[in-house]
């Protein structure tokens, strides 16, 4: 790689590097090829996520001025970067689903928004629920007084027809 194709690289990256919400440092050795290629097109098919293979002192350059600059301290050896650029959960999923497969892979940490994230937060951040499910979730606990209110006043009209009922009984019986 010539100094110009580096220099090129650092731009590129560094310019992603503004734009992510979630960057995770992978270490990829003892995984073969096939499942890599495939790991790479499973990520690149979500919307706003990319994995990255990275040379240390290249991405150390790309990383300097960015919130993700502490995750330069993760960087020995041969790694791997996953960047996202919008559903955090999702990425973070697909990067666990892959391990899980793929017991070599050695998750190092990672960072979200300018926090570092433990390799333990990380995993937790793939538990969450998607982003669809939790606007849905808020969605019904928005829904919930309005449609305990409705039903409220539909009882209390049930209740009050269920009285005249009994009225009506009573005086049919008392004719």
């Amino acid at each position: 790689m010539d100094r110009a194709s580096k220099e090129a690289f650092v731009a590129d990256f560094n310019e992603k590097l503004g734009r992510a919400s979630l960057a995770v440092v992978t270490d990829f050795r003892g995984i073969d090829v096939n499942s890599m290629v495939q790991f790479r097109k499973s990520v690149a098919g979500l919307e706003g996520a990319e994995y990255k293979v990275v040379k240390n002192r290249l991405a150390l350059r790309a990383m300097e001025g960015t919130d993700f600059e502490g995750l330069g301290e993760l960087l020995e050896g041969p790694n791997g970067i996953l960047l996202s650029y919008g559903d955090v959960v999702e990425a973070a999923k697909k990067l666990t689903e892959f391990m899980e497969d793929n017991e070599d892979m050695e998750l190092k940490g990672g960072a979200l928004d300018g926090s570092m994230l433990s390799p333990d937060q990380v995993k937790a951040l793939a538990d969450l629920p998607s982003k669809e499910v939790l606007q849905s979730m808020l969605l019904g606990v928005l829904q919930a007084p309005s449609r305990n209110f409705v039903s409220l006043l539909a009882n209390a009209n049930r209740q009050i027809v269920n009285v005249l009922a009994a009225y009506r009984d009573k005086l049919e019986e008392s004719a």
